[in-house]
């Protein structure tokens, strides 16, 4: 990586863990702007930095920097009922921007990136389901009543929003050229 794609990677840490400090709990599973976030960097970042961005957020997190949603860190968070969510970000993330890659360059930006935050958010949705069903012992209904049918419609709006500022910044930083 060269300087300029680790200090995008950096700031999108720091927007990452901000975005995870708007919590509102509204059950097991807290609604944040994670979400938004996420929609903003398969637009303004090539996949090899959104992907390494994601992955630095996991480890500060994992190794107990409070940057998960109410100022949580630690393992336990990753390995809690909900941590499937957040070790889903970054498959979903790889996931999500490999497709963005395959699909056409005619295609607008916001179409590809949108399309890459949606495979994103479908694999953090399947991560978090099994892992909360696995230690909270409940099934899948349970679960998906729970972590997936309350989050569907605010995540979509965020996933919109999130595209299109990613797409904004990409034409800003004028590196939609440069994508790899």
């Amino acid at each position: 990586m060269n300087i300029q794609q680790l200090a995008r990677a950096g700031v999108s840490v720091a927007l990452l863990a901000v975005s995870a400090w708007v919590t509102l709990p509204i059950g097991p599973v807290p609604f944040t702007l994670q979400t938004l976030a996420l929609a903003i960097l398969p637009a303004a970042l090539d996949r090899k930095t959104a992907c390494a961005a994601v992955a630095a957020y996991l480890l500060l997190g994992a190794i107990g920097l409070p940057v998960f949603s109410g100022f949580g860190g630690g393992v336990g968070q990753i390995a809690g009922p909900t941590g499937g969510f957040l070790w889903g970000f970054i498959l979903g993330m790889l996931a999500g921007t490999t497709l963005e890659s395959f699909l056409p360059e005619r295609l607008p930006l916001f179409a590809r990136s949108l399309a890459a935050s949606i495979v994103l958010l479908l694999i953090s949705y399947a991560c978090g389901t099994v892992q909360l069903m696995i230690i909270g012992s409940m099934d899948a209904v349970a679960a998906l009543l729970i972590a997936v049918i309350p989050f569907i419609i605010p995540d979509a709006v965020k996933l919109v929003v999130g595209t299109s500022i990613g797409c904004s910044v990409a034409r800003a930083m004028g590196h939609i050229a440069q994508r790899v």
